[in-house]
């Protein structure tokens, strides 16, 4: 299984900014047709999720649906699959600005440290209800390494 970064760790932050650092707006993707502008704008979902109230919360059959079926696929240590399925919220279908996305992404994730560890404990997700702050870990670094991987970084 693969281990994560530890984003509410400073060296953790520092890992994923080296390789958001290495995209460029012609960044191509080994697999998938999103766009590197797309991807980060995806990425970014996680993160508004949390912070914004842009997305609604699910109705009461999904979230149990979600935290019965998804959450341990999501929050879980098993790497995602290439060309796994994506959930509604996260399908970025308009073109976006790659260093409007991109310095959204390293905002966030700067975010997520500062607040650190304590404040993501027992933290409510929309989808999956409360979370421990590795669960939170796991969600925002998998998803963020499959798509940096994606690109080649």
């Amino acid at each position: 299984m693969p281990t994560y970064p530890d984003l509410f760790h400073p060296d953790g932050v520092a890992a994923m900014r080296r390789r958001i650092d290495a995209l460029t707006p012609t960044s191509r993707p080994q697999w998938g047709t999103m766009s590197v502008s797309a991807m980060l704008a995806h990425v970014n979902v996680a993160y508004e999720m949390v912070y914004t109230t842009k997305h609604p919360r699910p109705n009461p059959i999904m979230r149990w649906v979600l935290k019965t079926i998804a959450k341990q696929g999501v929050v879980g240590p098993a790497a995602y699959p290439h060309n796994s399925p994506t959930a509604p919220a996260f399908r970025i279908t308009d073109a976006r600005d790659f260093t409007v996305e991109r310095d959204r992404l390293l905002r966030y994730l700067e975010q997520v440290a500062g607040e650190g560890r304590p404040r993501f404990e027992g933290r409510e997700s929309l989808s999956f209800g409360p979370l421990t702050a590795d669960e939170w870990n796991t969600l925002f670094a998998k998803h963020l390494d499959h798509h940096l991987q994606q690109f080649g970084v």
